[in-house]
């Protein structure tokens, strides 16, 4: 017998119930006393209703929704702590001696008070580097588990769709061969491959979300119904979760959404049908919060909603009150008994992962190991901000002339640091974080550039103050920071999950969707007024959450770059890309709409959109994998290889000196797109099948090698039409040269 059978056979209904149970929000479970940190009666009165705790979410969460400040949360000294207070609790009131699991909001780093924070996940996907995201998800890994923290939650899955949902900034792309890649990386670095980090206490179990389609919510609305076939579920918003499950993700979380009108978390065919009958997942499912009582509406009772989720698949909730009538519901169905047993065993073999069912020992001093982990945190967020910019157009103006003697900095984003940071984000230490227009100054300072930054004031709803007309129009560059910001504040008003009903301040975010695409604030018009006060190079630079309707801008400004929220090293990533110390290598993981009402359009739909629209002609204007830099890579003699396995193509690379100020080395980014033939499905116009990142030191040359196999290349045999022609059309595309081949799937000897 398992030291799992052994416990389970000797629970209690009512404590194989408590197993499942994550209700309580973390930080009411303690309290700082002039004796140092308490146990509140809330969760002591928890620990005793279910003679134990299955887990434990949001132990160190910080942030306008929780209350938790630096006056009143966790610091992070104090944090392993407060887990060994909570674990030791836990371990004496269950009468196994089962230790919780402790889970914590990790979507771009740890949110807690003074923890490094990432780039948010549109930005890193920009950086197409799976390599960067693998390292820092493990050194993010490193941190929690030095803190006593078991269970990361991390959006992953989500493929963003509608730009116009406010939870853009958390896909890492619209395309899902690129949400595959960077999933497969966190799984990776979190957990080590077979999950060995999770046994020699150097990581953490990742919660991939959300699982699924909830980034193709009708009309980009938070939640709501995905509209979807079973094909485009398949093909767009499962591929990611499938991946992640493959490399050994320990759990996913169900998504708020309903897929053709059945919520995730009472979808037996998603959860219990595909997850564990078709991949074979045998970690946890955890409920989103609060997302079994959503459906209590629609089913009449608590009881019964949380009886539909557990039957479903749903092992772990998540703050509902539904799973507390569980005992009940069980009672009365021997199928709902069977689901609570099954679930419980499923925890308890989660826990066993990370050596909870055993007595606890006392925990070793971790200081030194959190300490490290921190400093590769903040390593690996500059490197990451640094690779996510990218510029969009370029007319000469960058990297911006030595020579100069003023530049000016302007425009809402200029001097505020919240905005480079995104959602689910801790208050900001004392440490501070640089703003742009900071980080601009001392690189122009530097330089000998007398650098003079405007207040907001001067540039609101397109109008430009005299006096700042006057600093513009003696300007010798100007430097607009622009767009918008998920920074919520303390008067701002919260759902019961947290996602924002008011937000004074932001355009993005959870709770925050907006039917415009247009930048916020008749930025578009300011823009118009710098453009038409100055002669000088204007650089528009945008701080995005979602991918923005950008053409009236792009018309204006000399160069335009994008920024989905970089992070604490954000400022400093775009200043050193706007002065030369670096250049820009960033490439759009979303496409940018020509105009609103476009949208939802990407690149890998099935039909073209080009000439539909009488009033948009145009109506992308940048794809996916759109950027430059201040070197180019050229690209010939593309050549294939064919066999039963798949084809390799391979490409000669070669450094293409420029005539501007950039003399280092030029990066690209190398994809294979395929419109596959041969069956009555109509096939996608321009799917991601394959992607690599070169960089080339100036008069190098090289020959690159893509190896694709054959099931992403052609029509799966059993889809071909009779009769059918069986072809695929490839694109080699190197920057913004397309090279053409015509495949047909070999024939067996």
């Amino acid at each position: 017998m398992t030291r799992v059978d052994e416990i389970l056979a000797g629970m209690t209904l009512r404590e194989k119930v408590g197993q499942l149970n994550q209700r309580l929000y973390g930080w009411e479970s303690v309290r700082r006393t002039p004796r140092g940190w308490e146990l509140t009666d809330a969760f002591l009165s928890e620990l005793e209703r279910w003679s134990g705790m299955g887990a434990l979410y949001g132990l160190f969460r910080a942030d306008a929704w929780s209350g938790m400040h630096w006056a009143n949360g966790i610091h992070p000294e104090d944090r392993a702590e407060v887990a060994a207070l909570v674990q030791s609790a836990v371990t004496a009131g269950s009468r196994q001696g089962t230790g919780v699991l402790i889970s914590e909001e990790a979507p771009h780093g740890h949110q807690a008070l003074g923890a490094p924070l990432l780039p948010v996940n549109l930005a890193v996907g920009a950086t197409w580097n799976p390599a960067l995201l693998e390292e820092a998800s493990a050194a993010v890994a490193a941190s929690l588990r030095a803190q006593g923290v078991h269970l990361a939650l991390v959006s992953t899955l989500d493929v963003l769709r509608d730009a116009r949902w406010g939870r853009s900034e958390e896909c890492f792309a619209e395309s899902p061969e690129l949400a595959v890649a960077m999933t497969r990386a966190v799984v990776r670095g979190m957990q080590g491959a077979d999950r060995s980090r999770l046994h020699d206490s150097s990581g953490v179990g990742v919660v991939l979300k959300h699982f699924a389609a909830q980034g193709d919510g009708m009309g980009g609305r938070n939640g709501q119904t995905a509209s979807l076939g079973m094909r485009e579920l398949r093909e767009t918003h499962l591929r990611a979760a499938r991946a992640g499950v493959r490399e050994g993700a320990v759990s996913v979380m169900a998504a708020y959404t309903d897929i053709d009108g059945v919520p995730c978390v009472a979808d037996r065919e998603l959860l219990t049908g595909i997850l564990r009958g078709e991949w074979g997942f045998d970690g946890v499912v955890m409920a989103d919060g609060k997302s079994v009582d959503r459906i209590i509406r629609q089913l009449g009772t608590p009881r019964a909603a949380a009886a539909a989720a557990v039957t479903a698949g749903v092992d772990l909730s998540l703050w509902d009150e539904s799973y507390a009538h569980l005992e009940e519901a069980a009672h009365a169905s021997e199928t709902v008994a069977v689901a609570v047993t099954r679930a419980c065993r499923r925890v308890l073999a989660l826990k066993e992962h990370f050596g909870l069912l055993a007595p606890p020992s006392a925990p070793a001093e971790r200081g030194e190991v959190y300490a490290a982990a921190v400093d590769t945190v903040r390593a690996s967020s500059a490197e990451i901000a640094a690779q996510s910019v990218v510029l969009l157009k370029n007319a000469d103006a960058l990297p911006a002339r030595s020579d100069a003697r003023r530049w000016v900095v302007i425009g809402p984003n200029a001097e505020e640091p919240t905005a480079l940071l995104g959602d689910y984000v801790s208050p900001i230490g004392p440490e501070g974080v640089p703003s742009v227009a900071a980080e601009i100054r001392r690189a122009g300072e530097a330089r000998g550039v007398r650098v003079i930054t405007l207040p907001p004031a001067a540039l609101t709803a397109g109008l430009l103050s005299s006096a700042a007309r006057d600093e513009v129009a003696g300007a010798d560059h100007v430097f607009a920071v622009l767009g918008g910001t998920s920074h919520r504040g303390d008067g701002d008003t919260f759902a019961d999950n947290g996602a924002a009903v008011s937000a004074a301040d932001a355009d993005a975010g959870e709770g925050v969707d907006r039917a415009s695409l247009e930048l916020p604030h008749a930025q578009d018009e300011s823009v118009r007024a710098l453009r038409a006060a100055t002669t000088a190079p204007l650089t528009a630079i945008v701080i995005a959450g979602r991918p923005y309707v950008l053409t009236g801008l792009a018309d204006q400004a000399d160069a335009v770059l994008f920024c989905a929220y970089p992070g604490p090293s954000g400022g400093r990533a775009i200043a050193d890309i706007v002065t030369g110390v670096r250049q820009p290598v960033g490439r759009l993981a979303a496409s940018l709409p020509a105009a609103t009402g476009v949208t939802p359009l990407h690149d890998d739909d099935r039909h073209a959109a080009d000439g539909i629209y009488h009033d948009a002609s145009e109506p992308l204007f940048a794809r996916i994998g759109a950027g430059c830099g201040y070197a180019r890579v050229s690209s010939s003699d593309v050549a294939h290889t064919a066999d039963a396995a798949g084809v390799v193509f391979t490409v000669r690379l070669a450094h293409v000196p420029t005539s501007s100020a950039w003399r280092g080395d030029a990066s690209e980014l190398v994809r294979v797109l395929v419109e596959r033939r041969g069956s009555v499905v109509v096939p996608r116009r321009s799917e991601l099948v394959s992607f690599e990142r070169v960089t080339l030191s100036p008069g190098e040359t090289t020959h690159l090698r893509i190896a694709v196999a054959s099931d992403r290349l052609f029509v799966p045999p059993a889809e071909r039409a009779p009769f059918a022609t069986v072809t695929t059309s490839v694109d080699v595309v190197v920057g913004d040269t397309i090279h053409r081949i015509e495949l047909q799937p070999r024939t067996p000897s």
